[in-house]
């Protein structure tokens, strides 16, 4: 069974409960059903009238917003104290996390709304910026921005395209891997200019 049938057969068993339990496990990074591929196809469900569409859009976002809310709250209650009990031995120092800290008031609230977008950070963004301790207010006014952005594209892709939308889904996620590697090639090179300028 491929991942578009299993999506299919929750559909046809637990209806909108997918959305509300499904895409939270997605956040806590247990994918299944897989978010994106979920969105487009309560998308294309309700192009058909097979679901509602402010109900369908609405339980889509009620159960991103809880999953994003779900992990940040894990990672703010849990993640700090156990780092800084047990960190030493993953060669984490309570300094590192000030640097990581430092680092994401530069450009972390703007890399925050085209986060949930990338497969594997979308699973772990929520954990990270509970560990950092986030203000709830920058969680709100970014991260839930990000993922009513993530929501509302994956679900106009399966509405809009219709009967489509399985080649316009596979598009998008083929360019969005091609955006992925050519930004980890920038990055890298980037990394490694800065550090050769260190050496000299």
């Amino acid at each position: 069974m491929n991942m578009m049938e299993m999506v299919e057969r929750l559909f046809e068993q637990y209806g909108y409960l997918v959305l509300l339990i499904g895409l939270p496990l997605d956040f806590i990074a247990l994918p299944i059903p897989p978010g994106n591929s979920t969105l487009t196809f309560t998308g294309y469900l309700s192009y058909k009238g097979i679901l509602d569409v402010i109900p369908a859009f609405f339980m889509a976002l009620v159960g991103s917003i809880g999953g994003v809310t779900f992990t940040y709250c894990i990672g703010y209650k849990l993640g700090a104290p156990l780092l800084e009990r047990y960190g030493r031995w993953l060669f984490l120092k309570p300094s590192s996390m000030e640097k990581v800290r430092h680092y994401y008031k530069k450009n972390g609230n703007k890399l925050l709304l085209i986060s949930f977008f990338i497969p594997g950070i979308r699973q772990f963004i929520g954990y990270f910026i509970g560990i950092i301790r986030l203000p709830l207010r920058t969680v709100v006014i970014y991260a839930y921005t990000g993922t009513c952005l993530w929501v509302i594209t994956f679900f106009a892709i399966g509405y809009l395209f219709g009967d489509q939308w399985n080649h316009i889904f596979d598009l998008v996620e083929k360019y969005i891997k091609i955006i992925l590697i050519g930004s980890g090639c920038v990055l890298s090179g980037y990394l490694i200019m800065k550090w050769l300028r260190r050496c000299k």
